[in-house]
């Protein structure tokens, strides 16, 4: 993908040795459409070209940090030729934040849904606010999470407790989902001071040795996560085939429950 990709729906601001990515879809909750993960990918391969930054801030303008994939534009009415295509762009995305050569922190306010989860796993570490709802919700419209969540759940609580947590697909508040060490730290005094008190400790270490620690377990598990991916996208194809799926956008987009049945 060229990193010169232009798009209003990602923001980049660097103040010193920080950079913050924000998710610009503020009237669709920060819905990941093809052109923002494009854009996503542009801004952190540009930042990833620079050593003037240390630590790359992920965040969501407006109510959310991400409601997750634009369900309305990318999976009920798309091609089926342009679903791979879409889905190498989500794996590119996560490949290159998840490798990034800096320190990444996700800031989330509101909610973190489906794919804008997955985004936020990738990331180092995540601070939520204490009224954020977090989910990993892609079972309520019949599908399998994407965005190498399968890896990034298992990494952080297991096997047994990351199948529970897709297939029961609940909203966890803020403070469950730090029990659960799914997340480090919650914002009980809105998360701009939080955030900015996590960023002032980390620039005075030294952060070369914290990003060099990085590196090197991001390129030991670099394969798996590149597999998990990879299944995940043939996965979704043949779960995008199904009775349940189709039954889950159309209760989606008419409001109402899913009638599911198992097909």
């Amino acid at each position: 993908m060229s990193i010169n990709f232009v798009t209003d729906k990602v923001n980049l601001k660097v103040v010193g040795r920080v950079a913050t990515v924000e998710m610009n879809r503020p009237e669709a909750l920060n819905a990941m459409d093809l052109d923002m993960i494009k854009g996503l990918v542009c801004k952190l391969k540009e930042i990833s070209e620079s050593d003037d930054i240390d630590i790359v801030v992920l965040s969501g303008k407006g109510k959310a940090f991400s409601a997750g994939g634009d369900i309305k534009t990318m999976l009920s009415n798309m091609n089926e030729s342009d679903f791979f295509p879409v889905m190498d762009c989500i794996s590119e995305l996560i490949i290159t934040l998840y490798s990034i050569p800096k320190l990444t922190i996700s800031a989330i306010s509101g909610a973190a849904a489906g794919l804008g989860f997955s985004l936020a796993l990738a990331t180092d570490y995540i601070i939520a606010d204490k009224t954020s709802k977090l989910a990993m919700n892609f079972i309520g419209i019949g599908l399998i999470p994407d965005g190498g969540a399968h890896f990034f759940l298992e990494k952080r609580v297991g096997e047994t407790k990351a199948k529970q947590i897709i297939w029961d697909g609940k909203m966890m508040g803020a403070e469950e989902a730090l029990k659960s060490g799914l997340i480090q730290e919650v914002a009980e005094d809105g998360i701009q001071g939080t955030l900015d008190a996590r960023i002032t400790d980390w620039l005075s270490r030294p952060v070369q040795a914290m990003i060099r620690t990085k590196k090197i377990m991001a390129e030991k598990n670099r394969p798996q996560l590149l597999k998990i991916l990879e299944l995940e996208k043939y996965g979704q194809r043949k779960m995008r085939e199904t009775l349940d799926h189709q039954e889950g956008i159309k209760a989606f987009i008419e409001k109402r429950k899913p009638n599911f049945r198992g097909k």
